[in-house]
């Protein structure tokens, strides 16, 4: 059962919702249907709700992954939490108008930290079991 994995994909299903309201918001104040229409909050928010959608699928595989293969929750929950994280504040930091680049940043290393670790993490934990099984 992916039971830590399915808190974090829930909670960044509402993550994902909420950018989507974002753009759709945008798009009805700006009367632009498709696209950007040259309006830089409606850019930002499209960006935003994409790099999500980029990032965060490779991110649940890895610790669903992890999770199904019997690693600790707490290890999985860890891992979840820094994909939180950087989620967050990249979404933040590219929101604001002016854009926060330091937010934008810290999202983008929390990202990166969470992708590479569950990637560094699920090689060394398949190895691990595969040594105690022989």
């Amino acid at each position: 059962m992916l039971l830590t994995t399915a808190v974090f994909a829930s909670i960044l299903a509402l993550m994902f919702i909420k950018l989507s309201f974002n753009v759709i918001g945008f798009r009805r104040k700006n009367k632009v249907s498709l696209g950007a229409g040259g309006v830089d909050e409606l850019e930002r928010a499209i960006r935003a709700h994409g790099n999500f959608a980029e990032y965060v699928p490779l991110g649940l595989f890895l610790i669903g992954a992890l999770e199904l293969n019997g690693a600790p929750w707490g290890l999985v929950a860890v891992l979840g939490a820094l994909l939180v994280a950087g989620r967050y504040f990249h979404a933040k930091g590219i929101n604001e108008p002016p854009p926060n680049f330091t937010q934008r940043v810290r999202g983008m290393k929390l990202t990166f930290a969470a992708l590479a670790l569950s990637a560094i993490v699920n090689v060394a934990w398949v190895v691990y079991r595969v040594m105690a099984l022989a």
